[in-house]
């Protein structure tokens, strides 16, 4: 067989984003159609309930269950600040009572009297869901989110971690072959989306963190120095929930690899424009990847060009994007025509990959996707 189609990481300097922003439970929608929206802006908002805290009260003061209810001093649906009297003993001929404070803010939710049991609901939590991207609402379902929709450039890569950002672009390197280090990170990059070349290392991404970077971005990046950042193996569950005070993505692939020159081109087309930025990556099921996203303004990228996917062939440079070489990159080596007996016992078509590395491993077609030459 000569060749074979593969799909590929979108990159493209126009095209139209549609974004659905929901809130968890029912709350307020506070846009309509029509309406304008920035990144930043708060389109929805809602209140979680808060944490339960069960109190053994029946234990707490050595009393019957059954006697739970009368001695609390404060009834089902009362709020009570932490470190407030709840309940107090009748006491020895009025005398020796026993209080108990409570260890939480909250509501008195229930009151037990076969467990002798409190339940006592921590104060409700605010939840506000952010536009995410600058553009115009086109779709408002009430009590429950809205549709934004908006011309941008839009770029993916290849894995990711933390969530959703936005900031203006700022490159800390010169050329997309340059590696990023700690050296690159200025004071002035606080808030900023922040592009380097290839390989980002640990120390960049600890910098960056330090002075307040939002996203940083490069080609490349060690899966140790993933490791040493996050402080545990990855796995293979979806990314994006990490509390690490910034989004990291890599565009290209692991390792010292250099982000391809039309990526990098196309973000220095558009260094100082506010930028989205998303984490996530999902490599298994219901594929996700991490995104860069710039709303375009009038004039902006008239001519829309698109690099998403294309034809196998020998020789062509590829990268891996499951396990268990997830993330290498090589080149075609051979295009075998008949379906391959895989490790599970499942046929599939396959493709050899040379490894930059040298050796030469077989992959199913569908692990695979071609990048910028």
């Amino acid at each position: 067989m000569a060749h074979a189609y593969t799909p590929g990481l979108k990159v493209t300097n126009r095209m139209t984003y549609s974004v659905i922003r929901m809130l968890p439970i029912k709350g307020d929608v506070m846009v309509k159609v029509g309406d304008n929206v920035n990144a930043n802006q708060i389109v929805a908002a809602t209140y979680m309930p808060g944490d339960v805290y069960p109190l053994n009260m029946a234990n707490l003061l050595a009393v019957p269950p059954k006697d739970v209810a009368s001695l609390m001093l404060r009834k089902e649906g009362e709020k009570v600040e932490k470190g407030e009297a709840i309940a107090e003993t009748a006491g020895l001929f009025g005398k020796f009572k026993k209080k108990y404070n409570s260890p939480y803010s909250g509501t008195i939710e229930t009151v037990s009297d076969v467990t002798g049991q409190v339940i006592l609901r921590g104060p409700d939590i605010p939840v506000e869901v952010k536009a995410y991207v600058t553009g115009a609402v086109t779709a408002v379902n009430p009590e429950i989110g809205c549709t934004i929709e908006t011309d941008v450039a839009f770029i993916q890569g290849i894995f990711g971690i933390g969530g959703e950002t936005c900031g203006p672009i700022k490159f800390a390197v010169e050329n997309c072959d340059e590696a990023i280090s700690a050296n690159n990170i200025s004071e002035d990059m606080k808030g900023c989306v922040v592009i380097g070349g290839a390989r980002i290392s640990v120390e960049s991404i600890e910098a960056a963190r330090k002075v307040g970077v939002v996203a940083l971005i490069g080609g490349g990046m060690d899966d140790q120095d993933l490791r040493d950042f996050l402080g545990y193996d990855l796995g293979v569950a979806i990314t994006g929930s990490e509390k690490k005070g910034i989004t990291v993505i890599v565009t290209e692939g692991f390792g010292d690899i250099t982000m391809a020159s039309r990526t990098f081109d196309l973000l220095k087309k558009f260094e100082g424009k506010e930028a989205s930025v998303n984490g996530a990556t999902q490599i298994r099921a219901g594929v996700m990847r991490p995104e860069i996203i710039i709303p375009l303004e009038a004039g902006d990228c008239e001519e829309e060009t698109e690099q998403v996917g294309g034809y196998l062939e020998i020789g062509l440079p590829l990268r891996i994007i499951r396990d268990p070489y997830f993330g290498m990159l090589g080149t075609v080596s051979a295009l075998p025509s008949e379906p391959h007996v895989l490790g599970s016992g499942s046929k599939a078509r396959v493709l050899e990959v040379k490894l930059s590395s040298g050796e030469s491993v077989i992959v199913p077609r569908a692990n695979v996707e071609l990048i910028e030459a």
